[in-house]
């Protein structure tokens, strides 16, 4: 055989056994990829402290399901902390109806001065909404849904008066002045009063607090001296049906690529926010015919609309009146038309 022959047959032999070694050594490492080991984080063995669930910003009405135990490392627990089963810890169902007085994120231990409880110094304060106003208003028992409003309702207040008129008897107006006020406060508690069995009793009170914009407290201090202030509960499904209405007209508007979260907060914020202006009002002459349904013009009125309207007609048809000034005498002339 041909000595070349030879040489290219080995060479060939030779990078076939090269590439079958290389080819199995890929798909083996390909096939048996080399394993990670997953490290667990560790579990604090600590005792379990309270915590929030959820952010609880400044003003927060704390509910059962915004705290839950959670174990804690023992060397990062401070004495502030509420801890599940030690001495004096009150329970989380004991902590619903209290108010967030410092900003706590989610995950963060509660600490017992971020919180306050009705009745105590500055529970008010701490549970206005920023930007907002608490202000009392006087309230007949007849006057006060028969002590069927609690704080946590929202309520709208009416103005009642009586418009003197010169002629006859006074024009009875009624009108909405406020609308979803929410309610802080009846009398000097801040929380409903339970029975023995849990259940919530009805009593009377002679003074409401409710929570507004500083405008509406303007107008509140305003309409006590004028007639009597009323209210009237909301139902709970007023606030989605207003809602609605706003999101289709357009005056409430959802930013673009807002969160599910954001826009739970912005809707929240549109269904608690009071309502000034719209009302309604009616009058005595809507409920009776014995009575007025507007207040007619004094006699002073149209006297004084009559008198200048008369200047008016002697301007157009005399004409214009010139000064006329002879040395230290000035004279006022009435120029006649033709």
């Amino acid at each position: 055989m041909d000595r070349k022959k030879v040489i290219l047959l080995v060479s060939a032999l030779l990078i076939a056994v090269l590439s079958a070694f290389m080819a199995r050594s890929m798909l083996t490492g390909a096939s048996a990829p080399n394993a990670k080991a997953v490290v667990a984080a560790p579990v604090p063995t600590g005792p379990k402290v309270l915590v929030a669930t959820r952010a609880l910003p400044v003003g927060t009405l704390i509910t059962a399901e915004a705290l839950r135990y959670q174990p804690w490392p023992e060397e990062l627990v401070e004495e502030a902390y509420f801890i599940e089963g030690g001495e004096g810890q009150p329970d989380i169902e004991k902590l619903a109806g209290t108010v967030v007085r410092t900003p706590i994120t989610a995950g963060q231990p509660v600490t017992q001065g971020s919180l306050v409880a009705p009745g105590d110094r500055g529970f008010l304060a701490a549970a206005l909404s920023p930007g907002m106003r608490a202000i009392a208003i006087p309230m007949k028992i007849s006057e006060g849904v028969a002590g069927f409003v609690f704080p946590g309702d929202r309520v709208d207040l009416f103005l009642t008066q009586g418009v003197p008129v010169q002629e006859g008897q006074p024009l009875k107006v009624s009108e909405t002045i406020v609308r979803n006020v929410r309610v802080l406060a009846t009398d000097q508690r801040a929380q409903p009063t339970v029975d023995e069995n849990g259940n919530t009793q009805v009593r009377s009170f002679t003074l409401v607090t409710v929570e507004m914009t500083p405008r509406m407290a303007e107008k509140i201090t305003v309409a006590r001296s004028i007639g009597t202030i009323s209210m009237s509960l909301r139902a709970l499904a007023d606030n989605a049906t207003e809602l609605e209405q706003a999101l289709a007209s357009g005056s409430v508007k959802i930013p673009a690529g807002a969160t599910p979260e954001e826009e739970q907060r912005i809707l929240a914020s549109v269904k608690s926010r009071p309502i000034d202006g719209g009302g309604t009002f009616s009058t005595g002459g809507d409920i009776s015919r014995f009575q007025r349904r507007e207040a007619p013009k004094t006699v002073i009125q149209a006297a004084a609309q009559a008198a200048v309207e008369q200047k008016t007609i002697e301007k157009i048809v005399k004409g214009p009146v010139v000064r006329v000034s002879r040395g230290a005498n000035t004279q006022e002339v009435q120029i006649e038309r033709r």
